[in-house]
């Protein structure tokens, strides 16, 4: 049995330079046959994982010989965190090798809702010139608002302020005399939402956070302003952002997260028709590059901590 099973795409390099001193099960398609992992993990050592692998306690109940779970993300919402550490499970998210990815993520989709110029192949293809229609709006002078305020919203922030926006934040659980807001007004969710041209969300998935964008939160926002999401699906009510789209109620919106991933027909049939929406498959922290250096940094962890369980 492998020692290191790995249930979803990792830098090839990784997986050679792990498969260099362990035995290695890399198997990317396992995330879509959940029902199979459990039994792969008799005598497992670790478990790599993205985010569709679900680490529940059944699966931890079978992996006897688990020492670690490296998560190639920062997100650990699919995995039991809990569970893990009542087994003496590590786990090891690849903390801030994605950050700038997503960073540039979310500048990149606040570019493309507030300027409107890109969805005329069709019409250019067909003869026409739709300057006036095309006419949108620049970054620059607009105010940017962050839902959380860690490490990848203040990344964010860097980029924004050098294209010329003004940066809020919203993060309860960072004291008023950090560091942090030295240069960032701190706000309060209402007001934030109510002053932002962009709202970006940077929030995990918990109890207060699910559905934290709601009808009711989306009133707040400016009926020009666009709302993008890269965090976590569940922090929106998706239904109820639909429904604010068709209405005219909000200029735009990014989704890369979904609260049921993959998105499905059905379920993604409620933004059918609408021409300020941007959807992506959960592809904001994936790039060549940090692909490469979540792949390093979960294989240094992983390494080290087998290494380290054998002195």
């Amino acid at each position: 049995m492998a020692e290191i099973v790995i249930t979803e795409f990792m830098d090839a390099q990784a997986v050679a330079r792990i498969s260099e001193s362990h035995e290695v099960l890399y198997d990317p398609g396992l995330a879509d046959r959940q029902g199979e992992i459990a039994d792969l993990l008799g005598g497992c050592r670790a478990l790599i994982v993205r985010n569709r692998t679900q680490v529940s306690e059944a699966i931890l109940q079978k992996a006897n010989t688990l020492e670690c779970v490296g998560r190639l993300g920062v997100g650990l919402d699919n995995i039991d965190v809990d569970a893990c550490k009542a087994r003496g499970v590590a786990v090891y998210p690849a903390t801030g090798a994605n950050n700038l990815s997503v960073a540039e993520y979310v500048i990149t989709s606040a570019m493309a809702l507030l300027r409107g110029a890109y969805h005329a192949n069709a019409a250019m293809i067909a003869g026409q010139w739709p300057r006036q229609s095309l006419m949108g709006r620049e970054l620059s002078g607009k105010t940017l608002g962050l839902v959380g305020f860690g490490a990848i919203a203040q990344e964010t922030a860097r980029k924004a302020v050098s294209l010329g926006m003004k940066i809020v934040a919203h993060d309860p659980f960072i004291a008023e005399n950090h560091p942090a807001w030295r240069t960032v007004e701190r706000l309060d969710l209402l007001d934030l939402l109510s002053v932002s041209d962009v709202v970006s969300l940077h929030v995990p998935l918990t109890d207060e956070t699910h559905h934290q964008i709601n009808a009711e939160a989306l009133k707040h926002m400016k009926k020009d302003s666009v709302l993008i999401n890269a965090a976590r699906g569940g922090v929106v009510d998706e239904n109820a952002l639909a429904d604010a789209l068709h209405r005219g109620a909000l200029a735009g919106a990014a989704l890369d997260v979904f609260e049921k991933e993959p998105l499905d027909a059905v379920h993604g049939q409620r933004f059918e028709g609408l021409k300020n929406i941007i959807l992506t498959p959960h592809i904001a922290g994936v790039t060549v590059e940090s692909n490469v250096r979540v792949s390093d940094l979960i294989a240094d962890l992983v390494l080290g901590h087998l290494g380290n369980s054998n002195e």
